[in-house]
């Protein structure tokens, strides 16, 4: 078998957690020249705390569609790895990334490897039987076609169009989970199936699940057809194992703000603080930021979706929570009175800082709790 450029998109924190990217990555670095991006942006505390950063690129904040055509311009072949909830999601996973990517790619999934129902797929009319027959026999994995594939989920997901409404089909829900649409929860899963629906691209309703205002209103308008939705919680894993990498402080101390963002928090990783506004932010923040030894001070009203099984934080860092419905109130005088409306400032020391937001928050009569972990 000549020697082959294989492009490889590493999916999700599950894939990486398990163990089975690294296994996979070295078997398939025996048949050519590899190269590895992660797809999307939830794999990358993984990839750190795995200490694979070397190997998988999470420099590029890309969507998996993205990555794969990425890598289909310099390589003979691609394989997909990912870990779905269930083999319906995990289909659904492969189908939707290939048709934003474009169909005409070699592409190859191999999915849930590690259990009884894993998989490879190969989408697309390509010829690799020798390649993923060898494949499937190290990895103890069936081959399914792509038809076999879209056949399982082609009645599950999937949108209709009727002029200027459209409802959208999710796939492989479970009741309780939480919807994401664009890195921003919007709702929750009250039903074994999930149908959303837009009017004019702002989200009216949904058959299956329910609506969070404040969701929607830090969304906003959306493209149903193209937005991105997850359900349930971003990283499973109950024995996560954090990194931990050495700050340098900066000559002059910077303290970055960060309000209710779907953001990419791992771009703050040279701060020495953050101030983060909401519930959900702060949990995410203090999760990937104690990797790069920042601490934070969140600002929280008690509204907590847990977007992740089990979160970290440093000792270092404060988490304020207000009254109800007050984090934004509090989160725009930081911003004003603080940081003079900018995101970052520069700050004599850490404890001043928190005096100085304590202070603020005295000032405004508010009653607050100092908590000492959010799960």
């Amino acid at each position: 078998m000549n020697l082959l450029k294989v492009g490889v998109i590493v999916h999700g924190p599950k894939i990486i957690d398990s163990g089975c990217a690294e296994k996979i990555i070295n078997i398939l670095s025996e048949y050519g020249e590899v190269t590895c991006r992660l797809g999307g942006t939830m794999g990358r505390t993984a990839v750190i705390d795995a200490h694979l950063e070397n190997t998988i690129n999470i420099e590029d904040k890309l969507l998996p569609s993205q990555s794969i055509k990425l890598l289909s311009e310099d390589n003979d072949i691609l394989f997909l790895l990912n870990y779905g909830k269930s083999v319906v999601t995990g289909h659904t996973f492969g189908y939707k990334v290939l048709n934003n990517a474009g169909k005409n790619i070699n592409l190859i999934q191999i999915e849930r490897p590690a259990e009884d129902d894993g998989v490879i797929i190969q989408w697309n009319d390509f010829e690799n039987s020798d390649l993923i027959k060898d494949i499937s026999q190290r990895l103890s994995l069936k081959i399914i076609s792509s038809v076999e594939a879209i056949n399982t989920v082609k009645d599950l997901t999937g949108f209709d169009e009727e002029g200027n409404i459209v409802k959208r089909k999710v796939a492989g829900v479970s009741p309780g989970e939480n919807i994401m649409m664009n890195g921003i929860i919007i709702g929750k899963v009250t039903d074994n199936n999930l149908t959303v629906i837009a009017r004019e691209n702002m989200i009216v309703d949904m058959v299956g699940g329910e609506i969070k205002k404040h969701g929607l209103e830090k969304l906003g308008n959306v493209d149903l057809t193209k937005a991105i939705i997850k359900t349930g919680l971003l990283r499973t894993t109950e024995n996560i194992k954090p990194r931990s990498i050495k700050h340098v402080p900066n000559k002059q101390l910077e303290a970055v703000f960060l309000n209710h963002a779907a953001e990419d928090i791992y771009k703050f990783n040279h701060a020495d603080l953050l101030v983060s506004i909401g519930d959900d932010t702060t949990l995410l923040s203090s999760d990937i930021l104690y990797r790069f030894n920042v601490p934070i001070i969140g600002i929280t009203d008690g509204d907590l979706d847990k977007v992740v099984l089990k979160g970290f934080k440093l000792d270092e860092s404060l988490i304020i929570q207000v009254q109800s419905g007050f984090d934004d109130v509090i989160g725009n005088l930081i911003h004003e009175k603080i940081f003079n409306n900018e995101e970052s400032i520069e700050i004599e020391s850490i404890d001043k800082l928190k005096e100085k937001i304590l202070n603020l928050i005295d000032d405004s009569g508010l009653r607050y709790t100092i908590v000492d972990k959010q799960l």
